[in-house]
């Protein structure tokens, strides 16, 4: 019976150019190519495969953490970090089902991306040499979030004199010293939890900070402290949306505390950047589609006053400030051929007004046909 080598596995994922690796019993080792799996040709994975795999690869604390919490996530570096085509850091999620271990790996991208070159909106450049204010990125797992902010922390880096201080589960990016200072704090590692790394960090005479996640309402409210106090702060969130994102760090917190936190946000808040990953069907790769929302004084009244219902109403009226809804976004991408009008569809707020613009437009969206027959009486 063939042996699975790790080192293998991983060369494939590099060469290949996948974004993930997805190791579970029964079934070969997949791939993820342009949002498919796709199945390795080899045999199945038994029991041993993955556990054998698993402790190649997973440091102690977190095989640990595997056996009593069952489940755990880190990240390492593999190859030659200083030749990019043969290397890559993988961010790993271990876990247990049915008894046996499961691993799912994904590839970050040794090389640091351009603000320019994943198409933020040029306004974000002029933001973030602001000294202060909350920055969130937010989008589903899988949405490129931590490339948005990675790219952000390198621009400031690269052109800016500050004290960085990132704390993230696990370290993705390495960020090294150009013109700023840049401290990597790995949650587990280096610091018990984000929000103790982030009381911490306000006595480290930091000018930016970077939250992986803001899962807790000690950490939501640390972000919003910091950011009261003169600091930049970037944080994520898990939500899709400008308007819900605000909703969601409100609901975090008692019935009581509401009304004061959406005077805090209101003045803390910066801009959200809500995005979502698509696959490009012009040429081989994926493409970020963007809400984006800068924090206007008619916008802090809006989230003081508790009328986050007006705020997409807002952004369409602040194109001026690079203000961009996503259903809109994803409108101009499909018009360019850039995306399939199914997937514009897929990931839409209001998916029933663009399906009406397609068939205005003389398109065709492929799965109409499809859901109308399943939405029709049985006979």
């Amino acid at each position: 019976m063939s042996t699975f080598h790790i080192d293998r596995l991983l060369d494939t994922v590099i060469r290949q150019e996948a974004s993930d690796l997805h190791l579970a019993v029964g079934k070969p080792p997949s791939v993820r190519m342009r949002g498919r799996l796709i199945e390795l040709k080899t045999r199945r994975l038994e029991p041993a495969d993955t556990t054998s795999l698993m402790k190649a690869i997973t440091p102690e604390r977190s095989q640990t953490e595997l056996q009593e919490e069952g489940g755990s996530d880190f990240g390492f570096a593999y190859g030659d970090q200083d030749d990019p085509k043969n290397s890559a850091r993988f961010r790993v999620s271990i876990f247990k089902q049915k008894g046996n271990i499961s691993l799912v790996l994904r590839r970050i991208p040794n090389e640091l991306m351009d603000i320019d070159v994943i198409g933020l909106p040029p306004i974000v450049k002029d933001l973030i040499r602001r000294p202060r204010g909350l920055f969130l990125v937010t989008g589903p797992t899988g949405s490129g979030k931590t490339t948005t902010l990675a790219s952000m922390i390198n621009h400031i880096n690269m052109t800016m004199d500050r004290h960085i201080i990132t704390i993230e589960d696990p370290i993705e990016y390495y960020q090294p010293h150009k013109t700023s200072i840049v401290n990597q704090r790995e949650v587990g590692v280096d610091v018990p939890s984000f929000s103790e790394a982030l009381r911490r960090a306000l006595r480290q005479d930091p000018d930016v900070m970077l939250v992986g996640e803001m899962r807790d309402l000690e950490t939501i409210e640390a972000a919003i402290t910091a950011a009261e106090t003169g600091h930049l702060v970037f944080g994520t969130l898990h939500t899709s949306g400008a308007a819900s994102t605000i909703n969601r760090i409100i609901d975090a917190f008692p019935t009581n505390q509401q009304a004061q936190i959406r005077i805090q946000l209101s003045t803390a808040l910066m801009a959200v950047l809500s995005q979502a990953l698509m696959k490009r069907s012009d040429v081989k790769g994926m493409v970020a589609a963007y809400e984006f929302m800068v924090v206007t004084p008619g916008i802090a009244h809006m989230i003081r006053d508790n009328k986050s219902f007006r705020i997409d109403s807002m952004i369409q009226t602040g194109k001026k400030f690079g203000m961009q809804l996503l259903d809109d976004h994803l409108w101009s991408m499909y018009e360019k051929g850039m995306i399939s009008p199914e997937d514009m569809i897929d990931r839409a707020k209001n998916s029933e007004q663009l399906v009406e613009k397609v068939h205005r437009a003389g398109g065709q969206v492929g799965r109409m046909e499809l859901d109308e027959a399943e939405a029709a009486p049985a006979g």
